[in-house]
């Protein structure tokens, strides 16, 4: 791709005219403006009495633009004017973002002063071609045996992450992003608490992680169209970095706040609510959103750079079907699910691996790794089965040699599938711990089949002797 493409694209999108509107009705944070006939993502500008207001076009009332603030609505009075400021929404970046903390619009909310040495580029581009798309054949190690053993992540996939409130999701996000070994984190922290956002920085996320990651931050106490654009402009900076060849570990906590988002955008506009009260354009938008990651061919034709997507989804009442987070599975390459069954016995990360699915785990790990995760995760599955037996005493062993297995081993596989916070293990040592234990229980399952099996043969000769 050409340096100069970003301006290309900018020139293509200018227009050189100032139209200038008068508002014309208030309602909460929409304005219905006359006499602006500019296109529908335009950035407009409002002249209250309190000082100047940025807006949305965000859709159309016969003649009339609706417009949606960006700030509070106190100031604004009819017939105020409402100038275009910017006809196509456009963003800064460059690789002197790294490092700090930006708002939706790009503007450095660290205190570090502007950002020099930027380009604009269009945070609405087109979608990328399928066949634009390389296959995705490298693994991304993130640094969490859990997830890199069992559930492994390709470079260019995009992945769910399905929790509840309270279940650790944060705090595994800083931890993939100090451990990862992707060259750049763009991290989008969408709709969070205000008090949150510095916790997550400076004491989850730190200056070793902070260092190579870019943090976008939108809260919940601003517009809807502040947190959409945040998630957009997340998206873009990570565009902008792949194809410097960079490869990239997008994480936006959460999907679910960005759908909140869109509905209520929607609903200004006067979409007709559907599935629980989200617009139907909740779901075409997160297609879009989602769909912006991947890996693209190099000039060479080889890969070149790569957006992996980590994206939160908070489920509401632990409701794996409700609408946000089905539609999120249709569409995602895999997801994690965080139980909180596990997060209350101290099991961290409570990634729950029976639960969780990577679609790409056959292309980026060897035949001994899968089949060593296998073999793991059926003596898991064997002792879910029984749990609820042995916590009442009702299990007789010997009836089944996998269960009897897995209840010898529960402890190791759990020191496996557990770490600190701060622990960061060498994968080939985690994956060498993962093939030896499986070759252990497999040992054991065969020993104890054999002599299931001897035990059944006895009292098979011995049947006819005691009956003559």
């Amino acid at each position: 791709m050409s340096v100069l493409t970003p301006e290309l694209e900018a020139i293509a999108h200018a227009q050189a005219l100032r139209v200038t509107g008068r508002v014309a009705v208030l309602r909460g944070l929409t304005l219905l403006v006359d006499d602006l006939p500019l296109p529908t993502g335009t950035l407009v500008r409002i002249g209250a009495s309190s000082g100047d207001k940025l807006g949305e076009i965000v859709g159309f009332d016969r003649d009339r633009a609706i417009v949606m603030l960006l700030h509070q609505s106190g100031g604004i009075r009819p017939r105020d004017t409402v100038s275009g400021d910017q006809i196509a929404p456009l963003a800064p970046v460059g690789p002197r973002l790294l490092g700090r903390i930006v708002d939706g619009l790009g503007r450095a909310i660290d205190g570090k002063g502007a950002i020099p040495e930027t380009l604009s580029r269009p945070i609405d581009p087109e979608p990328l071609g399928a066949m634009q798309r390389s296959r995705i054949t490298e693994a991304l190690r993130t640094g969490v045996r859990a997830i890199d053993l069992m559930t492994p992540i390709g470079r260019g996939q995009r992945m769910g992450i399905f929790s509840g409130p309270g279940v650790g999701k944060s705090t595994l996000l800083a931890q993939i992003a100090r451990h990862t070994d992707a060259d750049v984190n763009v991290i989008a922290l969408i709709g969070e608490r205000g008090r949150e956002v510095r916790d997550f920085v400076e004491q989850a996320l730190g200056a070793e992680g902070l260092a190579r990651s870019v943090v976008i931050v939108a809260t919940g106490d601003e517009s809807p169209l502040l947190r959409i654009r945040a998630a957009k402009y997340a998206c873009t900076v990570a565009e902008h970095f792949r194809e410097l060849g960079r490869h990239v570990l997008l994480m936006m906590d959460s999907v679910t706040r960005f759908a909140h988002a869109q509905r209520q955008v929607g609903l200004s506009v006067g979409e007709p609510p559907a599935t629980k009260g989200y617009t139907p354009s909740v779901f075409s938008s997160m297609a879009l959103l989602l769909e912006r990651a991947g890996v693209i061919d190099g000039a060479d034709g080889t890969a070149g750079g790569s957006v992996t997507g980590l994206y939160t989804i908070l489920v509401e009442g632990d409701d794996m079907t409700e609408p946000v987070a089905d539609a999120a599975r249709g569409i995602l390459d895999g997801h994690l699910i965080l139980s909180r069954r596990l997060a209350q016995r101290g099991h961290y990360p409570a990634v729950d691996v029976l639960d969780s699915l990577s679609r790409v785990a056959q292309e980026v790990a060897d035949v001994q790794h899968l089949a060593s995760r296998q073999q793991i995760l059926r003596l898991l599955a064997a002792h879910r089965e029984i749990e609820d037996l042995l916590q009442i005493g009702a299990y007789a062993p010997g009836a089944n040699p996998e269960a009897d297995t897995a209840i010898d081993l529960l402890e190791p596989i759990n020191a496996l599938l557990t770490q600190g916070v701060s622990e960061r293990p060498a994968f080939e040592q985690a994956r060498g711990l993962l093939v030896k234990l499986a070759m252990q229980s497999g040992e054991m399952v065969n020993v104890r089949r054999q002599q299931a099996m001897a035990i059944a043969n006895a009292a098979a000769h011995a049947q006819p002797q005691k009956a003559g």
